[in-house]
């Protein structure tokens, strides 16, 4: 099995060197190797996809001890990773991911997904896939949330999908998870909030739509982005016609970012990151 390396630690001379001793010391073949330094922060990120066999943990303590004193060191396995879906009533996003995952192209296993209303249950269902339908009506926030982990732990998933989830969660939830829920969402923020921004979009003329991945913190919305993608439209376009193409960009911009973070491709550096894709 494949390994993936990431490192992520102030910038010194000689750290790559380091690194590429340590791994062929170790009898392993660097299959990928790509790193980055942020010179305002004087930064190294690194990623080193790998394959062969030693002891990874010393290994990891002979990086650590060669590396700064606050570096970082992770190695984890090149596998599938286990993933928890949650929709509403929009489709796309979801239908997107099942067909995906069903095709092998996810990196993924889908534990369940869950939903706050039934409306897709027979959808995930002609997947073989476990449908959890947890209401939230006549439930405080924090009732409906405990339902909500009570599934989570039970699956210990590596992320969380956010598939066009209309429910916000709180601080609580989201410091359970850190760097481990994705969501997806029009790019028109801070402006055209609330509902229809499709149809604001379109009264005020706008000539570009898009979609961004990122992320889940405290802030709303304001997580670290993952991907960004955009499309051109205009006066053509009717409020309709910006809604379905800003569906479509959804789709790719989300499952952009689900590749990368399935693959261990990114770092999350404060409220940014640093992607290799």
């Amino acid at each position: 099995m494949n390994h993936v390396l990431l490192i992520n630690c102030g910038d010194e001379k000689g750290l790559i060197a380091k690194i590429s001793r340590t791994l062929f010391e170790n009898n392993l073949n660097v299959m990928e190797l790509k790193e980055h330094v942020d010179e305002a922060s004087n930064h190294f990120y690194m990623r080193c996809e790998f394959k062969g066999q030693t002891d990874l943990s010393r290994m990891k303590d002979q990086l650590t001890s060669q590396l700064p004193r606050e570096a970082k060191v992770t190695i984890n396995p090149r596998k599938k990773k286990d993933i928890i879906v949650f929709a509403t009533k929009e489709h796309h996003c979801l239908s997107d991911i099942l067909i995906r995952n069903y095709f092998g192209e996810l990196n993924a296993e889908i534990k369940c997904v869950i939903s706050n209303h039934e409306d897709m249950r027979g959808l995930v269902e002609k997947f073989d896939i476990q449908y959890c339908y947890i209401g939230h009506e006549n439930k405080t926030k924090e009732q409906f949330e405990n339902e909500i982990l009570a599934v989570a732990e039970k699956h210990d998933p590596d992320y969380m999908v956010l598939a066009k989830f209309m429910r916000i969660l709180s601080p609580r939830f989201v410091s359970k998870f850190p760097s481990r829920i994705i969501n997806i969402h029009h790019s028109f923020l801070p402006a055209f909030i609330g509902a229809n921004p499709y149809k604001q979009a379109f009264e005020r003329g706008i000539k570009i739509i898009g979609a961004t991945a990122h992320f889940v913190t405290d802030n709303l919305d304001e997580g670290p982005i993952i991907t960004q993608k955009t499309n051109q439209v205009d006066h053509s376009f009717s409020a309709d016609d910006m809604k379905h193409s800003g569906r479509e960009i959804e789709r790719v911009a989300l499952a952009e970012a689900l590749q990368h973070a399935f693959e261990d491709r990114i770092f999350v550096t404060g409220n940014k990151t640093v992607i290799f894709g």
